[in-house]
């Protein structure tokens, strides 16, 4: 509960207006039986109708006034509530570390932005206005009828405490079933993501049925548990209804003896019965609100779960601004160093890199090769500060990486991924994604470099396609990329397989590409490909997290074996390289 209502809090003064909005529409409908009471006895004492009628046109009239305007307040609050719900998971999903983010698949982060919150709506604003006025209605409709009989009131009394007991019975259990239904509901919103980013390769293994039953077994038990919760709510609104109408029925049977034994006057009898057949307003709100805010718990803590991501510091831990340093001594320092670094991907983890010491120049073409699972990639994500050192450490223009912010460490670099995922957008969107000032001209000569300048013109709306699965294949991806990273002109170029889905002319400029990039500025390949790094300055050879060799490529083949094995497994040998 404190969970949901941390939701509510920075609305408070909304929610009191609906509050009081909502107490004055009880108030008056509280007081229509009495006012019908009066036009009974008007009718038994000859009076006046005028005055009692006008009365209850006044209710009517000012009371639809207000209920329309507690509504609109609410629905406007609710809205408002999930907007900052999603805003703030959003922004803390795109700040969290890449470790706290990758731990979870993208579907079930996207259900709690999208499912989770709704669940909120009436949770956050309706339940507690709707709580707190259906209590006063209850308690007053409660009073009301003492005013007018006692022994009555005993009777409904009973039948509202039974109705009560067995509420708070069965609420923990629809509160325990929403939760479960919504974690598979994330569940299941995971692996339909997953299962739809690897559509090509589910079909070409004609395993679309078991893929599907795999996916709906998530949708099964979130249905199952869905079913429970909405079996306990028919539960508990039957009961009340039941127990409304039993309490009527006995009101009716005890007060028509009252009546007879004129103990109790028709028009107080009648009065009472308006008020009985009300309390199925308040108890049922109750019911409603109850049940709201059972499902708006398990929402919020699902939601508020996302607190607990690790996010990066926006702020570096030194105090004041970095030195600057000369020109000439710029040159001498090393952009980038690695010393004696280790890391691992959790705690308790084995380290996926151990005793890493690496040197990046200012200027030249670095490139980083080794098998699979060698550490290559992890040495980008120190790199990038997407993961942390446990051990050693990273320096930046000879200052270690604990004195710079993340985003002033990223400024200095770019980065083009293997899998060189596009973000939603058109082709111009991608490109702008790190430098939003570029000019067009700025973007021509980017993709005039990467040799994609007569596919954009041949699409209809150019730079302003959208970017969909059909528009550009994998390898105008990566050309894309390629050119997102180019246009920043950064100190550092990291390329994690970047030549990969090229045709050999593009690859050639590519290539090109590199090699101009590398005489302004520090460029650091990884490779799978040994063809694209033959002409690195420096080659380092990983294997097993460590760095086992380094030098020129026809140095390597004389001195390093896996060097030679790696080169051999793609048939390229010293005499076809020099060639």
């Amino acid at each position: 509960m404190r969970i949901l209502l941390s939701f509510a809090r920075p609305h408070r003064g909304a929610l009191v207006l609906a509050l009081v909005l909502a107490l004055v529409g009880s108030g008056m409908g509280l007081a229509t039986p009495m006012v019908t009471k009066g036009v009974l006895d008007a009718l038994g004492g000859s009076d006046s109708l005028r005055g009692p009628i006008l009365a209850l046109l006044v209710l009517l009239v000012v009371g639809s006034a207000v209920m329309y305007w507690q509504w609109t307040l609410l629905g406007a609050l609710g809205e408002r509530v999930v907007l900052g719900a999603r805003e703030s998971m959003v922004r803390r999903f795109l700040r969290a570390t890449v470790p706290a983010v990758t731990r979870r698949p993208p579907g079930e982060l996207v259900t709690r932005v999208t499912s989770d919150t709704v669940l909120l709506h009436q949770a956050v604003t309706g339940a507690p206005v709707g709580l707190i006025n259906a209590v006063v209605m209850l308690v007053g409709t409660l009073i009301l009828m003492g005013v007018l009989d006692l022994v009555l009131l005993g009777t409904v009394a009973a039948a509202v405490v039974v109705v009560g007991v067995l509420f708070a019975v069965l609420m923990p259990g629809i509160a325990t079933a929403q939760q479960r239904a919504q974690d598979h509901l994330g569940r299941l919103g995971g692996n339909l993501e997953g299962a739809l980013r690897a559509i090509r390769t589910v079909k070409a293994g004609r395993a679309e049925d078991r893929t599907a039953e795999h996916i709906v077994a998530d949708a099964r038990t979130s249905a199952e548990h869905g079913v429970r919760a909405v079996r306990r709510e028919a539960l508990a609104w039957t009961i009340a209804v039941a127990g409304i109408q039993l309490a009527i029925i006995l009101v009716l049977g005890v007060g028509a003896w009252r009546v007879s034994e004129g103990a109790l006057e028709v028009s107080s009898l009648i009065a009472f019965l308006l008020y009985a057949f009300g309390l199925m307003d308040p108890i049922s709100e109750l019911s409603q609100n109850i049940t709201s805010l059972q499902s708006g718990i398990a929402a919020a803590e699902r939601i508020r779960e996302i607190d607990a991501l690790e996010s990066e510091d926006t702020e570096a831990d030194v105090r004041g601004p970095a030195p600057r340093r000369a020109a000439v001594a710029e040159d001498d320092t090393p952009v980038l160093e690695l010393r004696d670094v280790t890391a691992a991907y959790g705690p308790g983890a084995d380290p996926a890199v151990r005793g890493v010491s690496l040197v990046i120049p200012r200027h030249g073409h670095t490139a980083i090769v080794g098998p699979s699972g060698a550490g290559k990639t992890t040495l980008f994500s120190l790199v990038l500060r997407f993961l942390e050192p446990t051990g050693g450490e990273l320096l930046l223009d000879g200052r270690p990486y604990r004195d710079h912010s993340h985003d002033e460490i990223r400024s200095r670099l770019a980065y083009v991924e293997q899998d060189t995922p596009v973000v939603p957008g058109t082709i111009r969107d991608n490109l702008l994604l790190a430098r939003p000032g570029a000019t067009d001209a700025e973007l021509r000569r980017v993709l005039h470099e990467v040799r994609l300048t007569e596919k954009v013109d041949a699409l209809d709306e150019g730079l302003d396609t959208p970017l969909s699965g059909a528009a550009v294949s994998g390898g105008e991806r990566q050309r894309i990329a390629l050119a997102r990273a180019l246009l920043r002109t950064p100190d550092v170029l990291l390329l994690d397989e970047a030549t990969a889905q090229l045709d050999g002319l593009t690859e050639a400029a590519v290539q090109t590409c590199v090699r101009a990039r590398a005489a302004t500025g520090a460029v650091v390949t990884i490779a799978h490909r040994l063809s694209t790094v033959i002409d690195a300055d420096t080659i380092v050879v990983m294997e097993a997290g460590r760095v086992r060799a380094r030098g020129g490529h026809a140095e390597l083949l004389v001195t390093d074996a896996l060097y030679r094995e790696l080169v051999e497994a793609l048939r390229i040998t010293a005499g076809t390289q020099a060639a």
